[in-house]
């Protein structure tokens, strides 16, 4: 199962493995208050795609489409079946910077996810 969840959100029990998906540290957050399991920057949007969009919603049809065009690079296919193997074992929170919790990477990245599962 996935989870989104804000990184700014304090941790809960309930969270199961906590994993950044973002490319960038979240600004103000201390590694403890994070409570990170891991950190999964290779599966961030690129830097080109994240400037582009620059979390301006009428811009979210053409990130979301790119976005999805950069995790089906071959690259991504190992990393992308082991959090599903992951997920398959218990609750997998993936974490996002984002003011916007309907607009983000994350919300891509777990749809993803969830069409392969």
């Amino acid at each position: 199962m996935f989870r989104l969840k804000r990184t700014y959100d304090p941790p809960a029990e309930d969270d199961g493995e906590r994993l950044l998906v973002d490319r960038l540290w979240p600004r103000g957050l201390t590694k403890e208050r994070a409570a990170l399991d891991g950190w999964l920057k290779e599966l961030a949007p690129s830097d080109e795609l994240r400037r582009s969009f620059c979390h301006v919603p009428e811009r979210w049809e053409e990130f979301e489409a790119r976005y999805r065009a950069e995790l089906a690079a071959p690259d991504k296919a190992a990393l992308l079946a082991d959090l599903v193997e992951r997920a398959g074992r218990g609750t997998v929170t993936l974490l996002f910077s984002a003011k916007d919790p309907a607009r983000n990477n994350a919300v891509v990245l777990k749809a993803v996810l969830e069409e392969m599962a």
